[in-house]
């Protein structure tokens, strides 16, 4: 495996894009949505350690964007934003997506949450693999 074409300010890009939609996302798009549907008032949001939970959110989204540029890198191919997109778009449907909507039977999770949340997955997937692609 050839992985040292992996261009890591497209990957640290991804990430940050990454970081961006989801504040987008879990707030002025889904965000009372998704807190009603897991039960959160506003007071129990509050209390929880922001900076302890942004900051994991990041390194993880970076890791998914690493891991994403490893898995472009590893197929061979020129890669254009188009093509990227479209891997982030199918890592996303078929891996993240369905891995999520399996949890979410057994949590007994509302299809609507699935929806909020396997959406930002793949969308992210989607844009991220667009970033890594373009600058492939």
């Amino acid at each position: 495996m050839e992985f040292g074409n992996i261009n890591y300010l497209a990957v640290l890009v991804a990430a940050v894009a990454a970081f961006i939609l989801g504040a987008i996302w879990y707030s002025a798009i889904f965000g009372k949505t998704w807190q009603k549907e897991l039960g959160f008032t506003d007071e129990y949001l509050q209390k929880a350690n922001m900076a302890l939970i942004f900051g994991s959110s990041f390194v993880l989204m970076f890791i998914t964007s690493l891991g994403l540029a490893m898995f472009n890198a590893h197929t061979g191919h020129s890669l254009n934003a188009s093509s990227g997109a479209f891997h982030g778009l199918m890592v996303g449907l078929i891996f993240i997506g369905s891995s999520m909507g399996i949890n979410y039977l057994y949590q007994r999770r509302s299809l609507k949450l699935w929806l909020i949340d396997a959406g930002y997955q793949v969308t992210f997937l989607t844009i991220q693999g667009a970033i890594i692609g373009a600058w492939h």
